[in-house]
């Protein structure tokens, strides 16, 4: 497995968790990351994500494991057809019932077409999967207020199911996106190269520096 050159580690703010991301931007994004969290059951996820040059989404492969139970995603956008494959062992859903949560149902999803004209993957708890929309629309070089609106195929950790998502992503100035979805609203403070630095009440880089750790 190659090396790649950049690194970012983001910590929970709201839980006990971390993400920590390594990748090489020279052409769209290859990265693998580790991200933990101790809610709704504590898990650890490791994924692959691969963008084309124009960092529209191309793969995103997920794995994610706790206490007698591992899940597994292979999300994969070809000729413009999205096409999900999934693994499971162990019970999720038990665990998350003691823990006091509703169950998750199965991962993946039933009709990929549901995804439609999605461009970008939005892995739950990721700051790192902000940064797609940011580089593919050309915020970082917009002008302050330009707009969009998309579809995002969404997925949902721990349990991987995988949903269409209407977000829309606001230049409020070169050190802020508005991110928005489904009545949530939230100012994403990102550095020039458009990473996160902070996510209000989800994460915040251990530097606020725009170099890589």
């Amino acid at each position: 497995m190659p090396t790649l050159p950049k690194s970012l580690f983001w910590s929970r703010r709201d839980t006990a968790g971390s993400e920590h991301a390594i990748f090489d931007d020279v052409r769209g994004l290859t990265a693998r990351g580790v991200a933990q969290s101790a809610e709704p059951v504590p898990h650890t996820c490791r994924y692959e994500l691969n963008t084309d040059e124009g960092w529209a989404s191309l793969r995103l492969a997920v794995e994610v494991e706790g206490a007698g139970w591992s899940r597994g995603l292979k999300l994969e956008r070809r000729d413009g057809q999205w096409r999900a494959t999934t693994s499971e062992q162990g019970d999720l859903d038990a665990a998350l019932v003691a823990a006091g949560h509703p169950p998750a149902g199965l991962p993946g999803i039933e009709d990929a077409s549901r995804l439609g004209d999605a461009l970008d993957v939005d892995l739950g708890g990721s700051p790192l999967t902000n940064t797609l929309p940011i580089r593919r629309l050309g915020l970082r070089d917009a002008d302050d207020g330009t707009s969009h609106r998309i579809t995002v195929a969404w997925v949902l950790v721990p349990s991987l199911v995988v949903l269409p998502a209407v977000q829309s992503y606001t230049l409020v100035d070169p050190e802020r996106v508005r991110y928005a979805s489904e009545g949530f609203t939230a100012e994403l403070e990102i550095d020039p190269e458009g990473y996160v630095l902070r996510y209000p009440g989800l994460a915040e880089r251990a530097a606020h520096r725009p170099g890589y750790l």
